[in-house]
């Protein structure tokens, strides 16, 4: 099944606005199933939880459904390895707290320069908590690719966590999680993977890639703000979160720290439902979310290479991360540069005046932009893709960047 861009973008209210989204990786627009589905919640459920009422029941329900489309959409065991929280942030600070426990004094967590910062600092604090050291797994900074040659000899007896991102919200490198997986097991460590940045790019499948930990967020695949995670039952099972004493003590409502914010829990259903729908499902099932999502890539295959033709033709600019076209598979649509002589702020703020949405800095990235001595510089400027966006905004893009000065 092909995409027909035109008949996506209707189903998008803030597409209508003639603004260029090239901020995607920051977070997606929504389409109208994502409103409709918050708005019937707070006009129809709006309760909390476990109550013997209607509503409360009702607000049950949806959060239910949508535990179980996300499981789908991860394929994992059960709907009792999701857990909801306001993000991906807080849902790892909080998993952190709790394997924190288990650690001991000169036990070893492996990081990478790679990732966003909220799959590093999390695992410094405890790190710093517990007496644990850490290691950092670098990065080639001419391709932006993980130095997996270093891996084997950074893993040690003594490694408990290896933490890892899916794809980078910097430059867009899909990392071979199943790989990095594989070896952290062997050496009798578990694996969290920061799959945020790829969530809305390509099929998942905890089951497939036996990771330990997973992490999402709702808003980068075209729900509202939430996070979710991941865990396999046993893990979550057997560890011990830090909760109120009333809450329960078995997940994954031991790892849900107060009330959710059950209207964004309702939107991600709906994000669900739609991405379902692009492979011609009428509920979101494991099925139809894996089609979506393979439709998705394919489309956005294309417009990748466009992207990357288009900003190659602008003097001055210089792509941070894989560009060979060959390995476009090994990327997401994701792509951060930087212009010769002018800071991305400069850039940035040129683009929003021709309606160009697009961020500047180090995203949060900031082992990144501080391994490409990039930091100091203001960081990059990154542009990214997503299914409903159109060559014709790559065009826009273009023309937008030969006119900076």
């Amino acid at each position: 099944m092909a995409l027909e861009p035109h008949d996506i973008r209707r189903q998008f209210p803030s597409l209508q606005t003639g603004a260029v989204f090239f901020d995607n990786p920051g977070g997606t627009q929504v389409p109208q199933r994502v409103i409709d589905r918050i708005s019937t919640y707070l006009t129809t459920s709006n309760a909390n939880r476990d109550g013997a009422f209607s509503t409360s029941r009702a607000s049950d329900t949806v959060i239910e459904a949508a535990r179980g489309a996300t499981a789908a959409f991860l394929h994992a065991a059960s709907p009792e390895e999701i857990v909801f929280g306001p993000n991906m942030t807080t849902l790892t600070l909080g998993l952190s707290r709790a394997l924190s426990r288990t650690f001991l004094p000169g036990d070893e967590i492996i990081v990478t320069h790679l990732d966003h910062d909220a799959n590093i600092s999390p695992w410094l604090h405890i790190a710093e908590d517990r007496g644990c050291l850490v290691r950092w797994l670098d990065f080639d900074v001419e391709d932006c690719t993980l130095r997996l040659d270093q891996l084997d000899r950074l893993l040690s007896p003594r490694t408990r966590l290896v933490a890892v991102g899916y794809a980078s919200n910097a430059v867009g490198t899909i990392n071979p999680v199943a790989d990095i997986v594989r070896r952290a097991h062997q050496a009798g460590a578990l694996c969290f993977v920061d799959a945020v940045q790829f969530a809305p790019h390509g099929v998942i499948d905890v089951r497939a890639l036996d990771c330990d930990f997973l992490a999402v967020s709702a808003y980068k695949f075209f729900g509202p703000h939430l996070g979710a995670l991941y865990g396999k039952l046993e893990h979550l099972t057997r560890l011990r979160p830090y909760k109120v004493r009333p809450a329960s003590s078995s997940p994954p409502g031991s790892f849900e720290t107060g009330t959710g914010i059950h209207e964004n829990i309702a939107g991600t259903l709906g994000a669900l439902e739609y991405l379902a729908s692009l492979g011609e499902g009428t509920r979101p099932d494991r099925a139809a979310l894996a089609e979506g999502m393979h439709v998705i890539q394919t489309s956005e295959a294309i417009l990748t290479r466009a992207l990357l033709d288009s900003l190659e033709r602008v003097p001055g600019v210089h792509i941070w991360g894989l560009t060979d076209r060959a390995r476009l598979r090994e990327r997401v649509p994701t792509v951060s540069f930087t212009m010769e002589g002018i800071p991305p702020r400069v850039v940035a703020e040129h683009l929003a005046a021709e309606g160009i949405h697009a961020w500047d800095g180090n995203f949060y990235a900031l082992a990144v932009t501080e391994r490409l001595g990039l930091e100091p510089l203001g960081g990059l400027i990154r542009v990214g893709l997503v299914h409903y966006n159109l060559p014709e905004e790559i065009d826009r893009l273009e023309r937008a960047l030969r006119s900076v000065r």
